[in-house]
């Protein structure tokens, strides 16, 4: 079938966006507003778009009235926030910051989360996932129903454990990911594929 996005509704395509783009990596995101109350919320609109410097993306979706939502405020007036990835151990807590809280309410009290100061930012990391980064705004972009959210990784956290010669032990970090609806996934089988090489004759 052919489908063209201008014939169908925006969540149509929404549903088929999320149905066709997965595994999708999951942020959860912590930020911290005028009144020094902690905001956390996950995101699968999410992925790397550079490596010299560092840098992270996510998009985060607003109000049906338009507005901004907690987490794009809050780090449109401070300037930072923290990425955490959600793993196997900590996914139901995850998923219980995104119930819709008022902005006075900390998601992070409601899930029974813990809070460690940031080591370069003034926003605090998480103490139940075990990789963090820590980011500086680099850029905005209104998208009109979202605000792409552009972050350089001033800094990691790595639990001890998950960090061998400078890599990320996949096994040990048993990552969750994003599908379609209320679906979730986990790392299934995995393989390498060398890149091919072309030679000249």
């Amino acid at each position: 079938m052919f489908v063209r996005t201008d014939a169908q509704s925006a969540h149509d395509n929404y549903r088929l966006l999320i149905g066709s783009i997965v595994p999708r990596p999951i942020a959860f995101v912590t930020s911290v507003n005028e009144s020094g109350i902690v905001n956390a919320a996950p995101f699968s609109f999410f992925n790397i778009v550079n490596n010299d410097p560092p840098m992270i993306m996510f998009s985060c979706g607003r109000l049906k009235n338009g507005e901004l939502k907690d987490t794009s405020r809050n780090i449109l007036a401070s300037g930072e926030f923290v990425v955490h990835v959600v793993d196997e151990d900590n996914i139901e807590k995850v998923n219980h910051t995104s119930i819709n809280a008022p902005s006075e309410v900390s998601e992070i009290n409601l899930a029974g989360l813990t809070t460690i100061p940031g080591q370069v930012v003034k926003v605090p990391r998480v103490q139940e996932c075990k990789i963090a980064m820590e980011c500086r705004l680099f850029q905005h972009v209104d998208l009109g129903s979202s605000d792409m959210i552009i972050g350089e990784v001033l800094s990691f956290f790595v639990e001890d454990e998950l960090y061998e010669a400078g890599r990320i032990n996949i096994d040990m970090l048993k990552p969750v990911s994003r599908l379609a609806g209320a679906g979730y996934s986990t790392i299934g089988r995995t393989f390498d594929l060398n890149r091919p090489e072309y030679n000249v004759k």
